[in-house]
């Protein structure tokens, strides 16, 4: 009888972020500068989140993600599979990040490289949370999945409100990308997104 091993103990997810970003900048051979062209976003913060000093927000990830021609999702996977290969993730070990910004956090549900990607999100009350259409250009098909409370989906100039047990597969053509909102003044909304990558 064989036994499904999970993956050893991983450093933290800021950690995780921190050496990814790292990697993905230095294989185009791009300097820190070369980054912050690119993306709108200073040197002083990218050679933070660099050093795991400072938690980027997920607009800063957004943005530091397209200049690298990724989605924010790619980006965070590919950190969350630096921990190591697993086909179990045990939910005390999924790794948790919250946007300091907004409180919005994201889950990675699913072992790091599975497909479809799930990952659990709790959206606080009266939170938004908005990505660029380059934020999707990678991905085949994202669906979302609201588990409690309500969630606004922003597409362009159009909107979806969806509630529990509701589904949305995204119009990863919009051209105006898509936003994340919580419509609720006091409670928060807690969803699940499949991403399938090209």
């Amino acid at each position: 009888m064989s036994t499904i091993l999970d993956a050893p103990e991983a450093p933290g997810i800021d950690a995780l972020i921190a050496a990814r970003l790292r990697r993905e900048r230095e294989a185009r051979g791009w300097s820190i500068a070369d980054l912050a062209a690119a993306s709108g976003v200073s040197r002083a913060m990218i050679s933070k989140v660099e050093r795991a000093e400072a938690s980027p927000t997920a607009s800063l990830l957004g943005r530091l993600s397209g200049a690298l021609h990724l989605t924010v999702s790619t980006l965070l996977a590919r950190a969350e599979a630096d921990a190591g290969p697993a086909r179990i993730a045990r939910a005390a070990a999924q790794p948790l990040w919250t946007d300091p910004a907004t409180g919005y956090r994201r889950r990675a549900v699913s072992p790091p490289g599975a497909e479809p990607e799930l990952v659990e999100v709790e959206l606080p009350p009266g939170a938004r949370v908005a990505y660029t259409a380059g934020s999707f250009a990678f991905l085949r098909g994202q669906v979302v999945w609201v588990l409690a409370g309500r969630l606004t989906v922003e597409e362009g100039t159009e909107e979806a409100l969806l509630g529990p047990g509701d589904s949305l597969a995204f119009d990863l053509a919009a051209p105006k990308g898509h936003a994340f909102r919580n419509p609720s003044a006091v409670r928060p909304c807690r969803y699940l997104v499949a991403l399938h990558r090209r």
